[in-house]
């Protein structure tokens, strides 16, 4: 972490992972948008999903959103959400938007920004990290497998309120 912080103080264009800020807003919400017009279960609206990004930003308590970004730009993010499991008995995360622009995939940044997802709960004494991740992409599934988690038995059913 020092060293990121210290190449970070130098100039370093080396990406590195970074809490969000309510200046990362615009950014933030482009990855999401560009996420959701790939996605068969949502549409993509830019208000309402820079409404959302603002609500974590602006109560820490609900959760954390970090990005991965080098001196130029951000390219990555993810968004971290707070609730409590009755089943573990604390604290849990439900991870959603795992996001790498697509001309920086496959260069193990999607790893960087998991681990430190893994540490931040580690640290926090999170219980379980929980996402959805898309049915139709085999390849973020394995992805996922990769880093170490596993299919659930219980399936994602919602209610949508408008």
């Amino acid at each position: 972490m020092l060293a990121d912080q210290t190449n970070h103080e130098l100039g370093s264009d080396h990406p590195r992972v970074e809490p969000a800020t309510i200046e990362d807003l615009p950014a933030l919400t482009e990855l999401v948008v560009e996420l959701f017009s790939d996605s068969g279960d949502f549409t993509p609206d830019r208000a309402v999903q820079e409404r959302g990004l603002q609500l974590i930003l602006e109560q820490p308590s609900r959760g954390r959103i970090f990005v991965l970004r080098n001196d130029h730009r951000i390219f990555g993010m993810v968004n971290l959400l707070f609730t409590i499991s009755t089943a573990r008995g604390g604290f849990v995360i439900m991870m959603e938007d795992v996001i790498v622009h697509p001309s920086h995939r496959c260069l193990g940044y999607g790893t960087m920004l998991l681990k430190h997802v893994v540490e931040f709960a580690q640290q926090k004494n999170f219980k379980r990290i929980t996402l959805l991740t898309d049915k139709l992409s085999e390849e973020s599934q394995q992805f996922f497998a990769k880093h170490g988690f596993t299919y659930s038995t219980m399936i994602p059913m919602r209610l949508m309120i408008d």
